[in-house]
């Protein structure tokens, strides 16, 4: 084995971590999970890359690969094996003005991407959070504050440059590597390293962001209310209802309403927000113009012995009623998670089922609740949020895989309807038939 790792420091040229060195401890870990890897590599080009994963490969070693770290089930490290980790391949660069092409690396995150395009007035829509990774996020989802008027970010993906199994460098797009393409637009980090993202950008003026609040005993009709108007709100409104935030009084909390126009006109922004304010008794209203930017949160890295536990799942219009009573109920009762409810539609519904590996196209709503504390508060609270997700399974659907806990086969089945599956199973075998790239909502070569 060490005739192996000299062999490849020699032909690596970028940094390796190992266990008893000054950076281990910081460099094991992900953001939302501790390891501890054998070794933790930081390649600085696509050619490190390769040779990264063709160690791995002759190793044995079990391979996890890292963006932005924030995968709840912890994807981007392991214990004993290799941590590929992309946040040196982390360059933005408008590559093409007139088409607003911009290339991006592997290993940035969407704070950094943001940063880089606002002067350029340019934007993608991408999530909510500065710290997470472009790649996580991307490949399989994208769920943020313009996604009702420009789609998930995978829609706005144009072409994407992985390294495989074999180590190779292959170039997906609608014209080469269609299928491959295809796949990876939903099918998360299953066929490769992806080590440069091509998107299609838009121009960007400041956008309308805040939360506005009401009373939690008006939670009922606030929910009912948001989601009826949403339906036929302009899609430069995107917003998220927040129950239960256990930093503003738990199930005690206001409902909090949060939006995003996407446009710096401010008559045009009031009558886009203001139906919202006519909801209920309003108690807070912060709602200003600011940079795009300015409206992705910071990241955060929970202490050690903290754990994240979310669960998500998707509500078509016919259930949304009903979905959101139990909801408003659970959300004002004791011991009620945290709850999201976010509103999708839009953009996202006009594209075709089964043009990407993304399935949840036909979706009002996507609900997340989520639970934080050490082990034992986490097992404690696990049967009374089970009793809650047995209440809303009447009227959810499937599962949004950057917002799951773990990546079972129950979970993988949920996040990919069956013919969904199949197809990307067969991508997967000519790509990786020997699921090297395991450590992800897994899909196993057909």
């Amino acid at each position: 084995m060490s005739a192996k790792v000299e062999t490849f420091r020699r032909a690596f040229g970028g940094g390796v971590v190992e266990p008893g060195t000054a950076e281990y401890e910081g460099a094991s870990r992900a953001v939302l999970a501790l390891g501890a890897p054998a070794y933790v590599l930081r390649p600085g080009s696509t050619e490190d890359v390769q040779a990264a994963v063709r160690f791995a490969v002759e190793a044995g070693l079990e391979l996890s690969v890292r963006g932005g770290g924030h995968s709840f089930p912890g994807f981007g490290t392991n214990d004993g094996g290799v941590v590929i980790d992309l946040s040196q391949l982390a360059n933005v660069e408008v590559i093409d003005k007139d088409r607003h092409l911009v290339r991006i690396g592997g290993g940035a995150v969407w704070g950094q991407v943001a940063a880089a395009l606002a002067p350029h007035g340019l934007a993608i829509s991408s999530g909510d959070n500065k710290a997470v990774g472009v790649g996580g996020l991307t490949l399989t989802g994208g769920i943020g504050w313009k996604v009702r008027k420009y789609g998930l970010a995978l829609d706005n993906l144009a072409a994407a440059e992985l390294v495989t199994a074999t180590g190779d460098v292959v170039r997906a797009s609608a014209e080469e590597n269609p299928e491959l393409f295809w796949a990876l637009r939903g099918g998360g980090g299953n066929f490769g390293i992806v080590t440069a993202f091509e998107f299609v950008a838009h121009p960007a003026t400041d956008v309308f962001h805040g939360r506005i609040t009401f009373p939690a005993a008006e939670a009922s009709a606030v929910l009912q209310g948001w989601a009826e108007y949403l339906r036929t709100a302009t899609a430069d409104l995107t917003s998220i209802v927040a129950l239960a935030n256990p930093f503003a009084g738990g199930h005690e909390a206001p409902v909090e309403i949060h939006v995003v126009f996407d446009g710096d006109d401010t008559e045009s922004a009031a009558e886009a927000i203001d139906p919202i304010r006519r909801l209920g008794t309003v108690l807070d209203d912060n709602v200003t113009l600011k940079p795009y930017a300015d409206t992705l949160e910071e990241g955060v890295v929970p202490p050690p012995g903290i754990q994240i536990v979310t669960r998500s799942a998707f509500v078509h219009r016919e259930s949304v009623s009903a979905a959101l009573a139990t909801l408003a109920e659970v959300g004002t009762s004791e011991r009620s998670p945290a709850i999201a409810i976010r509103s999708v539609g839009g953009a996202v519904s006009r594209v075709a089922e089964d043009a990407t590996a993304y399935a949840h196209r036909q979706a009002e709503l996507m609900i997340v609740t989520a639970t934080v504390g050490p082990k034992p508060v986490i097992e404690a609270t696990r049967p009374g949020l089970d009793a809650i997700w047995g209440r809303l399974a009447p009227n959810t659907k499937g599962v949004y895989a950057n917002f799951t806990a773990s990546a079972t086969d129950d979970e993988v089945a949920a996040i990919y309807p069956t013919a969904t599956y199949e197809r990307l199973a067969t991508v997967k075998r000519q790509y990786d038939p020997n699921n090297l790239f395991a450590g992800n909502h897994n899909i196993r070569p057909a």
